[in-house]
């Protein structure tokens, strides 16, 4: 309210009414442009594709538990629970937000997903990063129509084997595939084939895959297996490092979990509060700009280490530290001479920090 010279803030009961009346596409564009003007001003930390420096954009559906409500466009999720599953996207080893979409629970992962693709890359693209995005998916984007999307970008994308035979791709891996180093009775097979069309529709391009075949013979103890254990992971891909780094970059995917462990907990967004689905989405947005701005606080924290009252040895600090050790820091609200002033304690430990960000805004 002090910040933007308001006479007063409306209630969040209140601000739920209004959202109903938002002209929903005006207003989700605005939010999404304001979101693409934060990250403008940002850095992202790039992955490393043999020599190739890529910024990862990992896009993942991930439900909200909003169990026991009878909000709109809640429904039974994957997850086994009532909810929503929105689509979220973050850029950077960092993790900051790069797009999200509220979704019904029952909505499948891939409905509406070329749309979220079509967003991000023409944010990268605003960004100045264009073709030079990995974008990263699970096996329920494994469609066909996908990749004529990414553009210039690079992917890494799932690939559902459906009801494929795993003693084929076992026998395929032993002819084309390089034999890694593993225990005994345990084999691993990996490398890359280029003659598979996403969605077997063989009038489209044949798009190359990585595969990682495991062959295990013996368990853990070392007792022989009577049948022998297949698995096999395929990944779609256009990178052209080699095998192993293409898979060690796709496990990477998996940091996105604490990502949506930080809206979920760190920024409470998991039982979203309108009972109408088209505030809830403008919620998740606000959200969304709330998220980036959190994560960079937490990177302006990192950059000024040597100022801070603690050992910092990470590179990303989570929502909910940041929250405790700045935002929660106790201060005294001062109006003097028609100004406002924030008074500190004689002892905060993180004064000089929080000074230091301050002067490079002002």
């Amino acid at each position: 309210m002090n910040a933007y010279g308001l006479k007063a803030v409306a209630s969040e009961a209140v601000f739920r009414q209004r959202f109903d009346g938002l002209p929903a596409n005006k207003t989700h564009a605005a939010l999404r442009k304001l979101n693409t003007r934060l990250l403008s001003k940002r850095t992202f930390g790039r992955v490393d594709a043999d020599g190739l420096k890529l910024v990862p954009v990992d896009m993942d559906v991930s439900p909200l538990d909003n169990s026991g409500s009878s909000k709109q466009g809640v429904s039974f999720t994957y997850k086994k629970h009532d909810g929503y599953a929105p689509m979220l996207a973050y850029i950077g080893t960092e993790g900051y937000m790069l797009d999200c979409e509220l979704r019904p629970g029952k909505q499948h992962c891939q409905s509406g997903t070329p749309e979220s693709i079509r967003r991000s890359v023409a944010t990268l693209k605003k960004l100045g990063l264009e073709g030079q995005g990995l974008f990263r998916l699970d096996s329920g984007n494994d469609a066909a129509e996908n990749f004529a999307l990414f553009g210039d970008n690079h992917f890494l994308v799932k690939r559902n084997l459906r009801k494929e035979s795993r003693e084929q791709w076992l026998a395929l891996a032993r002819r084309v595939g390089d034999k890694q180093e593993s225990r005994d009775g345990k084999n691993i097979y990996t490398g890359f084939v280029d003659h598979l069309h996403p969605g077997g529709d063989e009038s489209r391009p044949a798009v190359p895959a990585v595969f990682e075949v495991v062959e295990r013979l013996r368990d853990i103890h070392g007792y022989e297996l009577l049948i022998p254990e297949i698995e096999v992971n395929m990944w779609w891909t256009n990178l052209s490092c080699s095998a192993g780094t293409a898979i060690g970059l796709y496990h990477d995917h998996g940091t996105s979990e604490q990502f949506h462990s930080e809206l979920k907990s760190d920024l409470d967004v998991e039982r979203l509060p309108s009972g109408k689905l088209c505030a809830n989405k403008i919620i998740l947005l606000c959200a969304m700009v709330a998220f980036n701005l959190l994560r960079t606080l937490g990177q302006e924290v990192i950059e000024r280490k040597a100022f801070a009252p603690q050992r910092i040895n990470v590179q990303r600090w989570r929502l909910k530290t940041v929250l405790q050790n700045i935002i929660y820091c106790a201060v005294r609200l001062v109006r003097h001479a028609g100004n406002i002033e924030l008074h500190f304690g004689k002892r905060c430990p993180w004064f000089d920090v929080i000074r230091d960000i301050a002067c490079s805004y002002a």
